[in-house]
């Protein structure tokens, strides 16, 4: 009988191994190389459609802890607590304001000519303080020479048709403006005539034409599965989805905050932001102590998801997936980043002073990933990534923020990606007016659209 080689069983052994074994996580980083910064200001705003009523006029009136109205302007301070939530900090920014905030872009897309989409997020942060905050989508446009972005013209999203099927803060009105309070939308997607947004509530795919108006609203069900959050508007009551303690899978503010499309536009892949929630073990999804989130796919045709889904595995404990975009059929990009922004520099005491924080941004990254070449389980392979915190800048391109040899997007939230060409991606921060000050401490982030040349990372295998 033939006999195998004893270092040859080992070698066969050890490749079994790993082949049976959860992908390993790429570690290979390359540079990108700063293209154009532009900003539009955190003070920006337009004005509310008059026939929005009186209450649009003005927004950020109930924000206060206590949720009562305050009519007077800029008398509630904004306070940051993601350095450390025991020591919250002024962000400088305060409300109500005049107008609506066209503050917090959740999600952009590209329109040739340095033109894009981009979708202001539901308000300032929860559906409780946000139901005179309209939710809107601009045309902007960016000028990498002077580094000023123009608002071209703002589309105010409504429901005048009842496509949305509950409730709404603007129940009884004609045009149905919709508001931070109805839904939390995070991702956008062209669709032959159509924008679809991405929601983080339910989660929910909602269909608007162009002019804003929607047109309907896709539950997240996936074979005999739905799939809902604690926002959800059946609030956690239907049959196949318990209200006891854990009676959701997805996390409050952990839906479709990502949602990339094919290059066809036949399809689209809603992405969970944060892991699902585990109800039997009371922990979220995770292997080898990893967690991993879900990519979804979403038919356009028949506006049914497929069943097929991919699993991506994050690199840390509480990171999360910021956006998700295509490059072709094969790969894409996803953001990867945590959950901070401030980090407390050298020297700092226990209780941390405004000037100890510095070097802001931590893990911010965009991977590379292979969505063909996912293993066995599921799980997409991580190809290649690029640093956020490090993005080289030879040519001394930063409008905002020190301009030097590495450029740093130092924000909570790097939200927004959008393919502009074989080479080019542009890369939105959500301020989260006026909460979020990653740029400057105690002066709130602008919207910074920031071009990079990915070359290295589209090339590599």
């Amino acid at each position: 009988m033939f006999k195998f080689h004893p270092v040859l069983t080992a070698l066969l052994a050890s490749l079994a191994c790993a082949l049976a074994a959860p992908a390993v996580q790429a570690q290979t980083e390359v540079t990108a190389v700063l293209a154009g910064h532009a900003r539009l200001p955190h003070d920006a705003t337009v004005a509310a459609p008059r026939e929005a009523g009186p209450l649009y006029q003005t927004a950020g009136k109930f924000v206060a802890a206590n949720r009562l109205r305050v009519e007077s302007l800029g008398s509630v301070p904004g306070n940051t607590f993601v350095g450390d939530p025991k020591f919250p900090r002024a962000s400088g920014g305060a409300l109500p304001i005049q107008g609506q905030s066209v503050q917090g872009f959740s999600a952009i897309v590209a329109l040739g000519k340095d033109e894009f989409l981009a979708m202001t997020d539901n308000g300032f942060g929860s559906r409780i303080n946000s139901a005179d905050a309209l939710l809107m989508v601009h045309r902007v446009k960016a000028d990498w020479a002077s580094g000023q972005v123009r608002r071209l013209h703002t589309t105010f999203l409504r429901d005048p048709q009842r496509k949305v099927p509950f409730l709404i803060q603007n129940e009884a009105t004609r045009e149905r403006f919709l508001t931070g309070a109805d839904l939390d939308i995070e991702s956008l997607q062209v669709v032959g005539d159509e924008w679809w947004i991405g929601d983080e509530f339910g989660p929910y795919v909602i269909r608007f034409n162009h002019q804003g108006e929607a047109l309907g609203l896709i539950e997240t069900t996936v074979g005999d599965r739905t799939y809902r959050g604690p926002d959800h508007h059946s609030q956690g009551r239907l049959p196949n989805y318990p209200a006891d303690a854990g009676g959701w899978e997805v996390r409050r503010s952990g839906g479709f905050e990502p949602m990339a499309k094919s290059p066809d536009g036949k399809t689209l892949y809603p992405m969970f932001e944060w892991p699902l929630w585990d109800a039997a073990s009371k922990a979220q999804e995770q292997v080898d102590g990893k967690p991993y989130t879900r990519i979804l796919e979403l038919d356009a045709a028949s506006r049914r998801y497929t069943g097929k889904t991919w699993k991506y595995r994050f690199e840390a404990v509480g990171n999360v997936a910021a956006d998700f975009q295509l490059l072709d059929a094969r790969t894409g990009l996803v953001i990867e980043r945590d959950d901070a922004t401030e980090g407390a520099g050298p020297g700092c005491p226990d209780e941390p002073r405004t000037d100890c924080f510095t070097r802001p941004a931590r893990f911010k990254r965009i991977y590379k990933i292979d969505l063909a070449g996912a293993d066995a389980d599921g799980f997409v392979r991580k190809v290649a990534y690029i640093d956020l915190t490090k993005i080289a800048n030879p040519k001394r391109l930063a409008k905002v923020g020190p301009n030097e040899d590495v450029f740093v997007l130092p924000h909570l939230g790097p939200e927004g990606l959008t393919v502009v060409d074989a080479r080019h991606v542009v890369v939105v921060n959500d301020n989260n007016f006026p909460y979020s000050s990653g740029r400057q401490i105690g002066k709130p982030d602008d919207n910074e659209l920031t071009l990079l040349d990915i070359g290295a990372l589209v090339d590599a295998k």
